[in-house]
């Protein structure tokens, strides 16, 4: 069996409420990771970045709001017209709970805790804690390199942890400032759900989680689902560039912000495929 190299590519189209998309695959297979903006930004940002010809073999769903999902139904027409029908991996409890506008076609029910393929991909579904009914986040796996897209969760978790310590590349969510929460204008039942365990992770529950799961691999991080009323890019960055620092890392770590309106230029992992 032969041993060849082989350019991973992680590209976040979109990433905060308004709406999340994010890309990871080679020049032979890929997938997208939820696609809550419309179908014409997806396409476009991807064409941006150089990416339009790239192979979208599945759309990995984390959960049912519409910020993930809410270009499903057209995304997948889309798609079709380009060459061929392509799945979108759900659990069964996203599938119920996905509005009927937005359901694709070619739903495929996946389960936490247990790993398929997409071609030579191999993704991991991890459960999260969030108002959902079945949420997960994904890692997914090409030759020996990880990446994670890991948002939408109220607390750290240790399988988390444990998924993040092996990856190359991670896209975390750093939510939002506890103290601007408290102290800014959303109403007290909304703080509350944000920043519940099944809520939305702080700028300090990402350093927890980012702290305990910190590995020798990791070499891009990127911070996703900021909050525009609750956190700044600056603070968010300082605490992460904190905690990598604490961890031996700073330096080693390319670290970046998502956007909400743009795509990041897209990072690229070098990795083994046999």
């Amino acid at each position: 069996m032969s041993l060849f190299q082989r350019d991973v590519t992680v590209c976040v189209l979109s990433s905060g409420s308004a709406g999340n998309c994010t890309y990871v695959g080679d020049k032979h297979a890929g997938v997208l990771i939820d696609c809550g903006v419309s179908t014409k930004q997806i396409l476009g940002r991807l064409a941006e970045v150089g990416l339009a010809d790239a192979p979208i073999d599945a759309v990995l769903v984390t959960h049912e709001h519409t910020d993930h999902v809410g270009a499903a139904a057209v995304l997948g027409r889309a798609l079709a017209k380009r060459g061929r029908p392509v799945p979108f991996y759900m659990t069964h409890g996203t599938s119920r709970g996905v509005h009927p506008s937005c359901l694709p076609d070619g739903v495929e029910i996946v389960e936490a805790g247990t790993g398929f393929r997409v071609r030579h991909l191999q993704i991991e579904p991890i459960p999260v804690p969030h108002d959902t009914q079945d949420p997960v986040a994904y890692r997914v796996n090409v030759g020996d390199a990880a990446v994670a897209v890991i948002t939408d969760l109220g607390k750290p978790t240790a399988l988390l942890a444990r998924h993040i310590r092996e990856c190359h590349a991670l896209v975390l969510e750093f939510n939002h400032d506890e103290d601007m929460l408290m102290d800014g204008p959303y109403p007290y039942p909304l703080k509350q759900r944000i920043k519940g365990n099944h809520g939305h992770l702080s700028n300090r529950q990402a350093q927890m989680l980012l702290a305990d799961g910190l590995g020798g691999s990791l070499r891009h991080l990127m911070l996703a689902h900021l909050s525009e009323d609750n956190n700044t890019p600056t603070r968010a960055l300082v605490a992460a560039q904190r905690t990598l620092q604490d961890g031996g890392a700073f330096g080693r770590v390319a670290v970046s912000v998502c956007l909400q309106r743009a795509a990041l230029p897209p990072v690229r992992v070098t990795t083994n495929v046999w």
